[in-house]
């Protein structure tokens, strides 16, 4: 997807300095702001332009051999996608679908078919070898089960998150995962919540524990968050 941020606005109750940084290797943007004890909000505005990707279903699996340097790392096993653990199974249940985009749409579809999408069914120490047992989960555990499975099969696949616009329920944050095939990262969402051409990019990691949208250190509760997305014609 190409996704230009228009303009922004950053804003945090009371007024605090906020130090952005660039990771030079993700390219993620980070901010850190450091809060006395006490009420803290914060408040950040964008306007997206996107521009939805053409969809090659033909597009297929790269050979390891002749894959990009800069992917390598989203074949390995990672503390919520434990795709050594689950290699035989991804093998059994796909290992004779045909390979490439069909391969990797039937993983979503599996998992869309066999997970019931149940909320407070995980926590934030749920891994996908957790959810393919319970075959319960939210949308991150969805997409850590899909990343999993297709680095069980040698494909590329990284986690996804972002802004999504949904019918119901209300827009929210969401979590769905890429597979690289062809020349490029394709998108999948193995709830079927919504349309992938509608999510806004946030990050994307090789798991959840490299896209947490805060991380808090020290005490503190969450009293509220309202994600708001309009989409513009």
């Amino acid at each position: 997807m190409d996704q230009r941020v228009q303009d922004e606005s950053l804003v945090t109750t009371p007024g605090l300095a906020v130090h952005v940084y660039e990771d030079p290797t993700v390219h993620h943007r980070f901010a850190r702001v450091h809060a006395d004890a006490g009420p803290f909000s914060l408040h950040y505005r964008a306007r997206v332009h996107r521009t939805p990707p053409s969809r090659n279903v033909r597009a297929p699996e790269v050979p390891i051999a002749e894959l990009p340097d800069v992917v390598l790392h989203n074949l390995m096993p990672t503390r919520y996608c434990e795709s050594d653990l689950l290699s035989n199974a991804a093998q059994k249940i796909f290992g004779d679908h045909p390979p490439g985009y069909p391969r990797v749409q039937a993983i979503s579809d599996w998992i869309h078919e066999h997970v019931d999408y149940k909320l407070g069914s995980t926590d934030a120490t749920t891994t996908a070898c957790d959810v393919f047992r319970q075959r319960a989960g939210v949308c991150r555990d969805f997409a850590h089960l899909g990343v999993t499975f297709c680095r069980a099969l040698n494909i590329p696949a990284r986690l996804v998150v972002g802004y999504a616009v949904f019918d119901e329920p209300p827009p929210d944050f969401h979590a769905v995962f890429e597979a690289w095939l062809g020349d490029g990262w394709v998108m999948f969402d193995p709830t079927r919540l919504v349309e992938v051409d509608e999510m806004v990019r946030i990050a994307v990691g090789r798991d959840a524990k490299d896209v947490a949208f805060a991380t808090l250190f020290g005490p503190a509760t969450m009293t509220s968050m309202a994600p708001l997305i309009r989409r513009v014609t």
